[in-house]
């Protein structure tokens, strides 16, 4: 394909962002790679100023580049072929779309598949091989459930919804429309709810049901449980990376993104556009306000306000936690210093102690 043909397939998402064409090439592309191991017809991107060198060392044909009068210079006195835009990785993005497809599997229910009489199924769906559908679930029109996938009774699938392999929704739940669900995840078991007695744990059962809103997508061998009373929510766009555990009757808001083995702990509320780094953990009831960010490893027991950023655990914000870690290696020399005045300290301590007996004595 070339290079003028993947601009122009770009359409609407090239003119969104503000394009400007190097018209002066336009070679064939075969396909996309990333930056430093491209091949001679590929097409790779550069995302910013910090990775300039690559410009001048990458074989990529073919490059997305930010708005970068320097970068675009570079590229073109080495005779490649570049697209200039204020958001490269989204135009990237684009482009892979050109090259690959994932698999998706033609409509049709396999023979082997187990299906309650009662369920009902939507229009060009594919059921895959031993998939199981119980009593009263709803599968929307265009779903896919590949092998292995176990719907509990009463589970609501909407319309174009992926049920990738060997997951699992249990009773009651309601999944909306354009959501992916990854191999291994489970919505809707039970919540960790256990009332402790003079004998031992008392088991609350979880009556409640777990909703996910349209565009959720659920990383493999993720959680979201379901509670005792009530519902635990995941909003519209939403996005869990895997390992990922939320909590009995946790409400998250629209378009978060949280990444692996982040965990919430029962009723957190988040709100719209929370960003979770790596291995975030949110104590119970903790509530985050939209557009907070917790980076990697924060241990958050304490709401945190709207668009806060914040970092470590527990949790601070993140401009004190920069300045603490700059002291933190420090820290060594800091000692010996003090050590150094507290012995200083003592021989003065105890000259002024020997003087003033020596005044006394006269």
């Amino acid at each position: 394909m070339k290079f003028s043909e993947i601009i122009e397939k770009l359409g609407d998402g090239v003119e969104r962002h503000s394009l400007t064409v190097n018209k002066d090439c336009n070679p064939e592309i075969i396909g996309v790679a990333p930056v430093d191991t491209a091949g001679a017809a590929t097409l790779s991107y550069i995302e910013g100023s910090k990775f300039a060198a690559m410009v001048n060392t990458t074989t990529a044909r073919a490059l997305i580049l930010p708005l970068d009068d320097s970068l675009l210079l570079q590229a073109t006195e080495r005779g490649i072929a570049w697209v200039a835009t204020k958001d490269p990785r989204l135009l990237f993005a684009g482009a892979i779309a050109l090259f690959y497809q994932p698999f998706c599997p033609s409509p049709g229910i396999h023979p082997t598949a187990i299906i309650d009489p009662s369920a009902a199924i939507g229009r060009d769906v594919y059921i895959g091989p031993h998939a199981v559908i119980q009593k009263g679930a709803k599968i929307g029109d265009r779903a896919i459930i590949h092998p292995n996938v176990v719907v509990y009774p009463d589970v609501m699938v909407g319309d174009r919804t992926v049920l990738h392999a060997n997951c699992t929704l249990h009773e009651r739940t309601q999944i909306g429309a354009d959501c992916v669900i990854h191999s291994g995840a489970v919505i809707g078991a039970e919540g960790f709810g256990f009332v402790p007695t003079p004998q031992g744990w008392f088991k609350m059962e979880q009556s409640g049901c777990t909703v996910l809103e349209d565009g959720v997508e659920v990383g493999c061998n993720s959680a979201v449980d379901r509670p005792a009373v009530g519902e635990t929510r995941i909003g519209r766009n939403t996005k869990l990376d895997n390992l990922v555990h939320i909590a009995h009757g946790c409400q998250v808001g629209e378009n978060c993104a949280f990444a692996a083995q982040v965990g919430l702990a029962g009723g957190v509320k988040i709100g719209n556009g929370v960003l979770l780094a790596g291995q975030v953990g949110v104590a119970n009831q903790a509530k985050i306000g939209d557009g907070a960010i917790a980076t990697a490893q924060s241990g958050i027991h304490n709401d945190i306000a709207p668009k806060a950023i914040v970092s470590s655990s527990p949790a601070v914000p993140n401009k004190l936690y920069l300045k603490v870690s700059a002291i933190y290696k420090r820290l060594p020399e800091m000692y010996q210093t003090l050590k150094r005045l507290q012995k200083k300290f003592d021989e003065t301590t105890r000259s002024s102690t020997n003087f003033e007996k020596s005044e006394r004595s006269k």
